[in-house]
């Protein structure tokens, strides 16, 4: 990785267990492509007493080959030792050395004891040592079985567990020049999201158009197939998995709809959606008045903008990008981008609503929908205050007509502050390309609306750290 943002909170951790006076386990988890390695390896600049392994799909003996080799070049001592996973790490902790295991699972594939192994260390052989050992793994699914359910050999061992996500808004757009305007920047956002390695190869192009077709339409294109890598490194079955979250990026967004669209039972479109949701790869959203765990009104969301941009536009299309060449991102895809770019737009102005209302205690932010009802953006607070927005990412500037939709929804939603007094309702609007005279007119007039534009927003998550 060429570039390194953000994560200082993350470093912070590392550091701190580094220098603990007793021996310490930290594990790492996260998708694929979220920078884990290099979070590690920043983590240890200017330190000499780690030995860092990446392992790879290999034979058990050609790893711990690999690995005693890489752990000679700090430790000579180690080539003497037998070539089992104990005594080598038993070695490594009586020298108080930093071990990182990167790619675990990798090994655990190869030998399911290692788990197990470990576990025996840390309970009951480095009271003495002050070593570290460090396990990064990228399937979540076995990073699970591994170390983080109840059932795992490592469970409850970890003095760390470092749950690595995508980059918030304002570290993505750091690997990208300033000659971007702020609607671009959303339109970016929306396509690559915060994932540190689409993010450096979009970031080679001088342009979206060019960014959009060098990253992930052309035929050689190195994003073009990754969701489709990442996917079926983490799903045995991945066909029914796959047309779950087609359906999904397609609109299909309720358990009904997506049954609908899938033609999968419930019951098993249940155990898939659960999985998926595991996986980090969906999320289930409910009304911001509902608790999730009880809410009939869910609604399902691919995670990730370039999974919902690759649905949308790549899967399925064979060489339909190829025969447009340069020109598909013009005449094929920009004419949706903007209807594309809107939820992740609605999802911006969520995340910046606190520091656009700075005088406001926000407890809760999120969306609202009942029947043919529907808010964007919801702010609920600790006092008698309800925020409520619309989000308008068009080429044409906002109208009356979106403000009256706004205060006709906000009179469906039943919220009462918690003093039982009678609520007062704060309305926003926020806009990618301005307000027609009448809106301005009426926010002049009025002490409860706000206008914004994207530069608004923008500045506002440039405030933000999560």
């Amino acid at each position: 990785m060429d570039r390194f943002v953000d994560r200082e909170r993350e470093l912070a951790r590392l550091r701190s267990l580094y220098r603990s006076d007793r021996a310490e386990l930290a594990i790492i988890y996260g998708r694929r492509r979220l920078g884990k390695t290099e979070l590690v390896i920043q983590s240890l600049a200017g330190r000499s007493d780690a030995v860092v392994y990446q392992a790879r799909q290999k034979t058990r003996a050609l790893q711990i080959e690999q690995f005693v080799d890489i752990a000679a070049e700090l430790t000579p001592g180690i080539t003497s030792i037998r070539r089992e996973w104990e005594p080598l790490l038993q070695y490594l902790a009586d020298r108080n050395v930093i071990v990182v295991l990167d790619e675990f699972p990798y090994l655990i594939e190869e030998d399911s004891s290692l788990p197990s192994v470990l576990q025996a260390m840390v309970d009951h052989e480095l009271s003495d040592s002050t070593a570290t050992f460090v396990l990064v793994g990228s399937s979540i699914s076995m990073m699970e079985e591994a170390a983080l359910l109840g059932t795992s050999p490592l469970y409850g061992r970890a003095s760390e567990k470092l749950d690595v996500r995508q980059l918030p808004f304002a570290a993505a757009m750091e690997f990208f020049d300033d000659e971007y305007t702020p609607d671009e920047r959303i339109l970016l956002w929306s396509i690559f999201g915060g994932t540190p390695y689409y993010l450096e190869v979009a970031a080679k192009a001088d342009s979206i158009e060019e960014a959009v077709y060098r990253s992930v339409l052309s035929r050689d294109a190195p994003l073009r197939d990754d969701p489709d890598y990442v996917l079926r490194m983490e799903l045995t079955e991945p066909t029914r998995y796959f047309s779950t979250l087609e359906a999904i990026a397609g609109g299909a967004t309720t358990r009904n709809e997506i049954a609908g669209a899938t033609s999968i039972d419930r019951q098993q479109l249940s155990k898939y959606l659960s999985r998926l949701e595991r996986l980090r790869l969906i999320e289930r959203q409910v009304p911001i008045t509902e608790r999730k765990e009880r809410s009939r009104r869910g609604r399902y969301r691919l995670r990730d903008p370039l999974f919902r941009f690759w649905f949308r536009f790549v899967y399925g299309s064979g060489t339909r990008y190829d025969e447009f060449g340069p020109s598909a991102v013009e005449e094929l895809v920009e004419p949706e981008l903007a209807d594309f770019a809107s939820s992740e737009f609605e999802r911006l102005c969520q995340r910046a609503l606190r520091s656009l209302y700075p005088k406001e205690t926000i407890a809760e932010v999120g969306q609202w929908w009942y029947r043919e009802h529907e808010i964007d953006v919801v702010g609920m607070t600790t006092g008698r205050t309800l925020i409520v927005g619309e989000c308008k990412f068009r080429n044409s500037p906002v109208g009356y007509d979106a403000l009256a939709s706004l205060e006709r929804h906000a009179n469906e939603l039943r919220w009462t502050p918690s003093d039982g007094a009678e609520r007062a309702v704060e309305h926003a609007l926020f806009a990618r390309t301005g307000f027609t005279d009448a809106v301005r007119e009426e926010a002049v007039a009025r002490d409860d609306l706000r206008l914004f534009c994207v530069d608004d927003v923008l500045a506002a998550l440039s405030h933000r750290t999560d």
